[in-house]
């Protein structure tokens, strides 16, 4: 009778030893690999640089990048034809943006920065003293060619199907969808959890960067056995814990973003 009480203990910590590795693991690669695809902020030379070097592939102008959601979405540049941005792939599977002001058609002047205030389409008449229009006082210079125009960036503009970055990014994404899925499905579907409700633990795996699910299947996979020292935290403590904790995490990854740089620990 032992034996039998021995072998279905056993075969009810089996799965408990082995999904914590398994998603360690995908997390691994869905960090390594949504690392190297996020998009990192260069000057305008760098850009230049990978022009004549041949190392862009794609390359449109956009609004800067809608990165909301959960940790798991890539994020995706908010293209338009006038926007400040400009963000290229490269054959290495980066994405890379630069802030190249677009220039305004038919001579008129262009803000070198989006809050310095609006463009006008016409030049200042200039002072009545009868200096020219379009004095250099007059107002903010045009910012010169506009890359998208540059006759080594025509197959870039009109380059079809994804490039190495994309591929990469959609292979993170993949990987983040099968970690989310099957927490969610093994929260939902089974056993109840030892330190908090499946409540508590639904805010807690929303952290970003995957790092609550990590908690998770490590406290309630890992050492499911071990009894919790206190009752189970609810639903509120962990809402609570997923407010403070997402706090915390952006400040970390700001001061390591400017103690290490923006390719170390891109985005922002």
């Amino acid at each position: 009778m032992m034996d039998v009480r021995r072998a279905l203990r056993a075969d009810r910590a089996w799965p408990n030893r082995v999904f914590p590795p398994a998603v360690l693991v995908c997390w691994l690669v869905w960090a390594a690999l949504a690392w190297w695809s996020a998009p990192r902020s260069v000057d305008a030379a760098e850009l230049e640089r990978d022009l004549a070097a041949g190392r862009v592939l794609t390359i449109a102008r956009a609004d800067g990048w809608d990165d909301s959601g959960p940790w798991a979405r890539r994020p995706e540049p908010r293209y338009a034809q006038g926007g400040s941005t400009v963000v290229w792939a490269r054959p290495d599977g980066q994405f890379r943006y630069a802030y190249v002001p677009a220039s305004v058609p038919d001579g008129g002047l262009v803000a070198a920065d989006p809050d310095a205030g609006p463009a006008t389409g016409a030049a200042d008449p200039g002072p009545a003293t009868g200096d020219p229009p379009g004095d250099a006082d007059a107002g903010w210079p045009d910012p010169g060619p506009d890359p998208l125009a540059d006759p080594r960036a025509r197959d870039a503009t009109t380059h079809g199907g994804d490039t190495r970055a994309d591929t990469i990014a959609n292979t993170a994404a993949l990987f983040a969808l099968a970690i989310g899925v099957g927490w969610l499905l093994t929260l939902v579907a089974g056993p109840p959890p030892v330190l908090g409700t499946r409540w508590y633990w639904f805010w807690i795996g929303l952290l970003p960067f995957g790092l609550g699910v990590l908690a998770w299947a490590y406290r309630e996979r890992w050492r499911a056995d071990v009894p919790a020292a206190r009752p189970r935290r609810t639903g509120w403590a962990g809402l609570g814990w997923w407010l403070v904790g997402g706090i915390a995490v952006s400040i970390a990854v700001a001061a390591l973003r400017m103690l290490l740089g923006g390719y170390v620990v891109p985005g922002g």
